[in-house]
C-alpha cells in the first residue's frame, strides 16, 4: 500500500524518535515540512495504525511506529519502562491464542488487543541495584 506523503513523513518521524510521541509533539516536528493543523496528523497517524505500521499507546497517549516487519499479528504487548521510558513491543503466540480462546468462548468478536505493560527494565533495574549509580530521569 502506497503513504501519502504526510503519512510517510510522519511515520519517518515515529521511526527516528526515541521515546513515543504524542499527536502534538508529532505536529511539531512536523511543522517545517508543512504540517499546520492537528487533523492532519491524525489523519496519517490513523492509515498508519489500520496498517500496521504504527501503534498508539493509550496509557501514554502517544504513538510509536511498528518495529515488527508487516505487523499484521491481532496482538500486539507492550513492555514499558517507568523510570527510562523505554518500549519493547512483544508478540507471543501462546497469548494471542488464550486470549483468542477466551473471547471465543464469550462469542466475542475483538477489533484489536493492545496490552501494556508497565514496570522496570532490566538496565534500570540494575541501575537501581547499584549503590554509585542514580535511577534514570523520566523523559
Amino acid at each position: 500500500m502506497p503513504l501519502t506523503a504526510n503519512q510517510q513523513r510522519v511515520l519517518e518521524v515515529l521511526r527516528s524518535a526515541e521515546a513515543p510521541l504524542g499527536a502534538y509533539a508529532l505536529l511539531e516536528r512536523l511543522s517545517s515540512d508543512g504540517f499546520s493543523a492537528p487533523t492532519q496528523v491524525y489523519r496519517a497517524l490513523d492509515v498508519l495504525i489500520r496498517h500496521g505500521l504504527a501503534h498508539r499507546l493509550e496509557t501514554l497517549n502517544a504513538y510509536v511506529a511498528c518495529r515488527l516487519e508487516a505487523c499484521r499479528h491481532g496482538l500486539t504487548a507492550f513492555a514499558i519502562c517507568d523510570d527510562c521510558g523505554r518500549i519493547d513491543e512483544l508478540v507471543d503466540n501462546a497469548l494471542s491464542s488464550c486470549l483468542g480462546n477466551l473471547v471465543e468462548r464469550r462469542d466475542f468478536s475483538p477489533g484489536s488487543t493492545t496490552i501494556e505493560i508497565h514496570g522496570t527494565c532490566s538496565e534500570c533495574a540494575g541501575a537501581l541495584s547499584e549503590p554509585t549509580r542514580h535511577p534514570k530521569v523520566k523523559p
